[in-house]
């Protein structure tokens, strides 16, 4: 396996016009050497799907404030189902109640980071996420 850049897709799924917190993840993650595509907001599950799928990301990270999150994820992870992504690691971010959190990891996604949570932790997470799936980075 040779190594290569891990390739990030940063989107902001549904209404959610707050776009600042995935702009600054996102350049943290190109400066950590990641290669990053910001979809911009206002996204809808299928065109993040098709997104990832063009882009042939490793990583999805969602971002996301609305409180839309449990009706627009599960339809993501089917649109990946569906086109064979079911390797793509998922990561979200914004404002995720305690509640929901336990139901979102069971559907698939690996890190929920919250409001304060460090650009380096998420760039650490990534990276050993990418790691731990044998996508050599």
């Amino acid at each position: 396996m040779t190594t290569r850049t891990i390739r990030v897709l940063v989107a902001k799924p549904g209404l959610d016009g707050h776009d600042r917190g995935a702009k600054v993840v996102a350049r943290a993650l190109r400066d950590a050497g990641m290669e990053v595509i910001y979809t911009g907001i206002r996204q809808t599950p299928e065109m993040i799907v098709e997104a990832a799928l063009q882009e042939d990301v490793d990583v999805i990270g969602l971002s996301i404030l609305s409180g839309a999150h449990m009706e627009l994820f599960p339809r993501i992870f089917e649109g990946l189902k569906k086109h064979g992504m079911d390797n793509v690691i998922i990561v979200a971010g914004g404002i995720i109640p305690e509640h929901d959190r336990q139901t979102l990891e069971e559907m698939g996604v690996k890190a929920l980071f919250g409001p304060g949570t460090s650009t380096q932790q998420i760039g650490e997470f990534i990276r050993n996420a990418v790691a731990e799936k044998g996508m050599k980075a």
